[in-house]
């Protein structure tokens, strides 16, 4: 069963105070709890290694010694939190950098408090979409058992056989990680597409040549292709 928005908890990180009160009453008159608000980049990730919030709404160019995409980069990559950015402007290369930490969203300033109650509503939609069963990895050792001596870590990305790293791409991660959270169970084509490529629609023949790659790196018993539903990360 889905959050109701009560129980969804949001940190706000916006560092014009104004903006960050006005975000604030929005969210609760949506109906989101508040984890918090806080104004730089360090207090973001501090806040978020302690309270676990269920989003953040991050603004990138934050004052201080670390940027917002630095800490939307280690807020997802630690804790895999749906972030949505918000922003006045944005180069190609702030763009790149924000990236690497696979926002749900962008809001640009001004914006309409519709376009922002939509925007969460999409990637809280999405996030529960792509990670089922992410309530239940956070409370559990982040460290995936595989076959053959392998073995996963959700946090890190990293997967090891004998304590030596098999060097992923990062869709490969990707992989590991949407598999390793229904590990022993499977995932369909259609979400493993879906939190890929972060598309709509689904291209199989894509899939299946970076399964087929994968496989060149590590042993095939890691990996079962279920007939005609999609692919199961055996334990």
């Amino acid at each position: 069963m889905g959050k109701k928005n009560e129980d969804i908890k949001i940190l706000v990180v916006e560092d014009e105070t104004i903006l960050a009160l006005q975000l604030k009453m929005s969210l609760q008159k949506f109906g989101y709890g508040i984890s918090g608000v806080e104004a730089t980049a360090n207090d973001a990730m501090r806040h978020v290694d302690t309270n676990l919030p269920d989003m953040v709404l991050l603004d990138i160019h934050l004052k201080g010694e670390k940027s917002g995409t630095e800490a939307g980069r280690y807020i997802w990559q630690n804790h895999h939190i749906p972030i949505i950015y918000l922003t006045s402007y944005c180069d190609n290369a702030t763009i790149k950098m924000a990236m690497d930490s696979e926002p749900y969203g962008y809001l640009s300033k001004p914006f309409r408090a519709n376009d922002l109650k939509a925007t969460l509503q999409a990637a809280w939609y999405k996030h529960t979409y792509f990670h089922p069963t992410l309530e239940l990895t956070r409370t559990c050792n982040p460290l995936v058992k595989l076959p053959c001596d392998y073995i996963f870590d959700r946090t890190s990305g990293v997967l090891t056989c004998k304590d030596q790293s098999v060097k992923l791409t990062g869709n490969e991660i990707k992989f590991f990680q949407i598999l390793s959270e229904s590990a022993g169970n499977t995932v369909s084509f259609e979400q493993i597409s879906a939190y890929i490529y972060r598309e709509e629609s689904h291209d199989l023949s894509r899939l299946r040549n970076l399964v087929y790659r994968l496989r060149q790196k590590i042993d095939a018993s890691l990996l079962e292709n279920v007939f005609e539903a999609g692919y199961r990360l055996n334990v």
